[in-house]
């Protein structure tokens, strides 16, 4: 790929839909030559073709070529994940007075939505450019009750991708019910587009780490990094630290945590993470407005899943999902999730793509 005279966004089909409907793959193209492929099926995002430092571009997300593998996406690859991103415990929370169950679709919690989440639906979609970026808006409306969720929830969900190789997730939504609401993003980045991320360097910007329990569930400690393996405050490669005796590593097979960031309260987007690989020197930094960070480290991805190019093999890819904490309608002390009606709920995150 090379750098292009225009931005564009073109559509094609990508596959029927067991009930009929037709999937569109929108590309999304800047004047870099960067591209970003997203489906209107969970406003999935399939492809991220970003060049290394001697300009060679590489598909630095996991994902399928078919629509047909990803009506069974267990691992929620690229996925717009709702109504709540991460674990609630045992899928049950009590607001205003009343008790509500959700599904359990990972025993003995609910997960990223549930049984069919944001994940596993159709969105809207209609293509736009400006004079130095381009991009798709998804709308959808949850109707009341959706995977057990109180209110009518409507989302506007918009990637942005300009000159900069700067890919923004801006997230809008409004409701009728006062109802839980965490919405992330779900796509694995292995930016030397193949093999471990075990040498990919990792720094995280945050002082403290959610530890959970045997369920991966938050204990409610927020606890200092100095010491542990948590600790990636300054950037450290995967392989030197994933193994390390340590009791959460052993829970969640490798990193499975949410980071409590760190506050800059003058930066309206604060800095999460960011990723080297040192020998494309391809580099993704992920910057906020909100409070958490899961990193997870691929420690459940066994190669039985094909994709564009090879299996999606153990630790093959890393996810950064920028969020509100696992299981806050059940933790007072954590940041609050509940949107009421007459609130907006507004969060923005950007992927910053670059090479040195």
């Amino acid at each position: 790929m090379t750098p292009v005279d225009t931005v564009s966004v073109t559509p094609a089909p990508f596959g029927i839909l067991p009930d009929g409907q037709p999937v569109t793959v929108y590309t999304l193209t800047n004047r870099q030559g960067m591209q970003v492929k997203v489906l209107d099926f969970g406003a999935i995002i399939s492809a991220i073709q970003v060049p290394d430092r001697v300009g060679t571009f590489a598909d630095v997300v996991l994902g399928f070529e078919r629509i047909e593998p990803y009506l069974a996406n267990s691992a929620f690859l690229g996925a717009v994940i709702g109504r709540y991103g991460n674990r609630i415990a045992q899928g049950r929370f009590s607001l205003d007075g009343k008790d509500y169950q959700l599904a359990v679709n990972n025993a003995p919690n609910h997960l990223h939505g549930g049984n069919q989440g944001f994940h596993q639906v159709m969105w809207q979609a209609e293509a736009f450019t400006k004079a130095d970026a381009v991009g798709i808006t998804f709308t959808r409306s949850s109707p009341d009750g959706e995977d057990g969720y109180p209110g009518k929830l409507d989302v506007t969900l918009t990637y942005e991708l300009d000159d900069d190789n700067a890919l923004s997730l801006h997230y809008h939504a409004v409701t009728d019910q006062a109802t839980p609401i965490n919405l992330t993003n779900h796509s694995y980045f292995n930016l030397a587009g193949q093999g471990s991320i075990l040498g990919h360097e990792v720094t995280i910007n945050a002082d403290r780490y959610l530890p959970v329990d045997a369920g991966s569930i938050p204990t409610g400690e927020l606890a200092d990094v100095t010491g542990t393996p948590f600790d990636l405050r300054q950037s450290t490669a995967i392989g030197d630290s994933i193994d390390v005796p340590h009791e959460q590593l052993r829970i969640g097979r490798g990193y499975d945590h949410n980071f409590v960031l760190n506050q800059q309260p003058e930066q309206r987007l604060k800095l999460a993470a960011s990723v080297r690989e040192p020998v494309s020197g391809r580099v993704m930094q992920v910057t906020t407005q909100e409070p958490g960070v899961q990193f997870y480290s691929g420690n459940f991805l066994d190669g039985s899943q094909h994709g564009k190019l090879r299996a999606h093999s153990y630790r093959g890819a890393l996810c950064l999902e920028t969020q509100h904490f696992p299981d806050s309608p059940n933790q007072s002390h954590f940041p609050n999730t509940i949107l009421r009606p007459g609130q907006v709920y507004q969060t923005e995150t950007v992927y910053r793509f670059s090479a040195e």
